[in-house]
């Protein structure tokens, strides 16, 4: 393996799951992912589920900054997917962005698309996952962006790197769950485990024949590339026995923050360096769930080991000491101290002057039962829904994009995304679940290309509050403030943090709180703006941000691919 690897920098080539690649020197790299269905095992149980080339998680894709990947996908599966590359901003390119009738319909089975993934000034780690129904599960796989050829980390050299990819794992096909819990209104079960790079770890049932091992060498440094792709949890992560760094959030660098857990969002990912520091030997890596709802979730734990070379094997392996459920305190411990790394070889530029500002309330809501025959899964007989300013967001069977780039006076969306709810309240107060119904509709946000955005994220008290963790497809943005309560517009701009805000694509609202971001609508296109709770999604917590033409045509939409794929 390191002869290998060694022969690849020397001719400048990439080895990778059984493929090889260019490297960055030649700017563009090409990737070919087969979807199909294959057998795995997991917790007792063997189900064939939709994989990339039969791997879960699927293959890495390694760039460096500024270049172009050409994908193309493949669908041996049943059924129609698409993917997302997510945090990618993909300049001018919403074609290749990838959620299912947004920006693109589905690739049927036996057919296949190329995606043209764009890469612009993202650094770091970042993710791609399916983008239809709830396949994201076991579609998707991790991102490397290195830094361009001549330029190095903003700290030193580590000696080797490593991916982890946290996920769900469920014991009935994805698919069907989701499925029959849209079709009565209730909630999805909950994942059956977690896993680190496909595998459960030592705490469940049947699943001790394997467990990921990272292996290190005493004395040396270790770049961890974490991802959280979990479906429904937030999670806490910690290695037994080592503080370690986090230098990285979402393809951007941060302040190094020294820790011995971090929380992270589904979506999120972070870049984390460890030095094998401790005594050789075997140490638990180990995930669990941040959860402060009533509604039902995974409350199970996933290991894996980090293993010192040439160690003797322990006794007995030591656990990291993670918090708790439900301890929101250590949660925002961690993430108030994320800070954006704002150097001079990596700077920022916060928006300032506000042209367009944009209040959204993120709730989880309630419908009336539209069933014939019977009552519906949710509370008191009803539909579970979700909604942002009280809108709960439906799919069109055509996508968004496509129509508003043809200027087709007939489309299946309106442009009246409200830029505050219709309905002003004490959105955190006990009477919140007064307001409960939501406006069902396909609606998107006209914003003009050029403008200063600022969005306010508040959650609600009604149904089940908890933290909801939002994501803007085409952008990143800086998080410039966040607090309990109701966002107030006289004196919680005065808490804003303007100076080195963390610039990400996800970002953690808190339950029965607020969160402020800025950026500036320089990405002409049509984007999804979603929680990345997978349940959220499904019940309608999602909208559409259509940033218009700029004046130029390196300011305008791109012109649609050939090939795109024909709605069924």
């Amino acid at each position: 393996m390191e002869v290998k690897k060694m022969l690849g920098l020397l001719l400048g080539i990439f080895f990778l799951d059984g493929l090889f690649l260019l490297s960055a020197a030649s700017n563009v790299h090409h990737y070919s992912f087969i979807l199909k269905e294959t057998n795995f095992t997991r917790l007792c149980f063997e189900k064939p589920m939709l994989t990339v080339n039969e791997q879960f998680p699927g293959p890495t894709i390694h760039v460096r900054k500024g270049d172009t990947a050409f994908v193309n996908v493949h669908n041996d599966g049943k059924y129609g997917i698409t993917i997302h590359w997510h945090g990618v901003k993909q300049p001018n390119n919403p074609w290749s962005d990838g959620p299912e009738n947004i920006t693109q319909c589905p690739i049927q089975p036996g057919k296949n698309f190329t995606y043209e993934v764009i890469f612009s000034d993202e650094e770091g780690t970042l993710w791609w996952h399916a983008h239809s129904d709830w396949s994201r599960a076991t579609v998707h796989g991790h991102i490397v962006i290195l830094p361009e050829i001549g330029k190095t980390y903003p700290f030193p050299e580590p000696y080797a790197e490593q991916t982890i990819f946290l996920a769900s794992w469920f014991n009935t096909d994805v698919k069907e769950l989701i499925d029959n819990a849209t079709l009565i209104g209730g909630d999805p079960d909950p994942s059956d485990g977690f896993t680190i790079n496909g595998w459960p770890g030592a705490l469940y049932n049947c699943s001790n024949e394997t467990i990921s091992t990272f292996g290190v060498e005493y004395g040396k440094t270790y770049l961890f590339r974490l991802v959280n792709g979990v479906m429904n949890e937030e999670m806490f992560f910690g290695i037994a026995g080592h503080n370690f760094t986090v230098v990285a959030q979402d393809a951007a660098y941060i302040k190094p923050i020294v820790t011995s857990y971090i929380m992270i969002t589904p979506g999120q990912t972070m870049d984390i360096l460890l030095t094998a520091d401790q005594s050789p030997s075997s140490y638990y890596i180990a995930a669990s769930p941040f959860f402060d709802s009533n509604a039902p979730f995974d409350n199970t734990t996933t290991t894996a080991i980090l293993q010192y070379t040439n160690a003797t094997a322990p006794s007995s392996i030591p656990f990291p000491s993670l918090p708790s459920t439900t301890d929101k305190e250590s949660a925002d411990n961690f993430t108030s101290k994320i800070k954006a790394l704002a150097s001079e070889e990596h700077p920022i530029s916060v928006p300032q002057n506000i042209t367009k500002r944009i209040f959204i309330t993120v709730s989880v809501n309630q419908l009336p039962c539209d069933l014939v025959n019977g009552t519906c899964g949710g509370p008191n007989g009803n539909r579970l829904a979700a909604s942002l300013n009280n809108i709960s967001f439906s799919t069109p069977t055509t996508d968004i994009l496509q129509q508003y780039y043809s200027m087709l006076n007939d489309t299946s969306f309106d442009t009246d995304f409200p830029s505050q709810p219709a309905v002003l309240f004490n959105f955190t107060g006990d009477d919140a679940d007064d307001y409960i119904l939501p406006e069902v509709g396909t609606k998107a946000k006209l914003v003009e290309y050029g403008a200063s955005v600022e969005i306010v994220y508040q959650g609600t008290n009604i149904g089940n509050a908890e933290n909801h963790p939002m994501h803007l497809h085409g952008y990143s943005f800086y998080v410039v403030g966040s607090a309990y309560g109701n966002w107030n517009e006289t004196t919680s701009p005065d808490t804003y943090n303007l100076i080195d805000p963390p610039e990400v694509n996800t970002i953690g609202v808190p339950k029965n709180g607020w969160t402020s971001i800025r950026f500036v609508a320089n990405n002409p296109g049509v984007w999804f703006m979603h929680c990345h709770l997978e349940r959220h999604a499904s019940w309608g917590m999602n909208t559409v941000l259509i940033v218009k033409n700029g004046p130029t045509n390196d300011t305008k939409i791109r012109r649609p691919p050939a090939n795109l794929p024909i709605c069924a």
